[in-house]
C-alpha cells in the first residue's frame, strides 16, 4: 500500500509491477498514514484535512469507494490505529477544540460514531501507538508531551514531557513491557 504527497494511495502485489487498485486518485489531501487492519481485509488512510477513510481490501474495481470518511479532526489527521477486529478505531491530529485523540466505533452511523474525545496535546497529536495486551492507547504531541490513556476507564493514565520537540514516532515491545519515542529533534 503506498501514500503520497498528492493525496494518491495505490495497492500492488509483491510479483506484479502494476497497481491492484487505486484507492484516491491524486488531488486530494495528503496522506499522513496508512494501514492494514489485523486481518488484513481492509486498510485505513489518514489524511492533511482531518479524513479517515477505510476500504475493504478485496475490491474488484479498480477505483472503489471507502465504505467509511470521516473527518474526525479538524485540521489534520496525523495517525490511527486498528483497535480490536477494526470496528473501533483510534485517531491522534490535531482539532480546534484541542480533542486531538478520539475513539471511534466504525459500525455506527458517522453523527454517532465518536465514543469518546480526549482533550490533550496543545497543538496536536503526531503519532499513536496500540497496546492491546494492557488495553493502552499511547500518543505524542508536537510540544514532545506523552500521554498514556486506558480505553477501558476512557482516562488520562499519566503525561509527561519525552522531548523538546515534536513526537515523531513511536514503537512497541511485543511483550509490551517498554515503548520507545522518537522525535524531530
Amino acid at each position: 500500500l503506498t501514500g503520497a504527497q498528492d493525496g494518491s494511495v495505490r495497492m500492488f502485489e509483491w510479483t506484479r509491477p502494476q497497481q491492484l487498485v487505486c484507492f484516491r486518485q491524486a488531488g486530494n489531501a495528503r496522506v499522513t498514514r496508512m494501514y492494514f487492519n489485523s486481518q488484513g481485509n481492509k486498510c485505513g488512510v489518514a489524511d492533511g484535512e482531518g479524513f479517515l477513510s477505510i476500504w475493504q481490501v478485496n475490491q474488484t474495481t479498480s477505483n472503489p469507494k471507502p465504505y467509511l470518511s470521516w473527518q474526525c479532526h479538524s485540521k489534520t489527521t496525523s495517525d490511527f490505529a486498528f483497535i480490536t477486529s477494526s470496528s473501533l478505531v483510534a485517531t491522534s491530529g490535531q482539532s480546534n477544540d484541542n480533542r486531538n485523540v478520539c475513539l471511534w466505533d466504525t459500525l455506527v452511523s458517522s453523527g454517532n460514531s465518536l465514543i469518546h474525545a480526549f482533550t490533550c496535546h496543545d497543538h496536536g497529536a503526531t503519532v499513536l501507538q496500540y497496546a492491546p495486551k494492557h488495553q493502552l492507547l499511547i500518543s505524542g504531541g508536537r510540544k514532545g508531551y506523552i500521554c498514556v490513556f486506558d480505553i477501558r476507564q476512557r482516562q488520562i493514565l499519566f503525561t509527561f514531557q519525552a522531548h523538546e520537540s515534536a513526537v515523531k514516532a513511536l514503537a512497541l515491545d511485543p511483550s509490551e513491557d517498554y515503548f520507545v519515542t522518537g522525535s524531530a529533534e
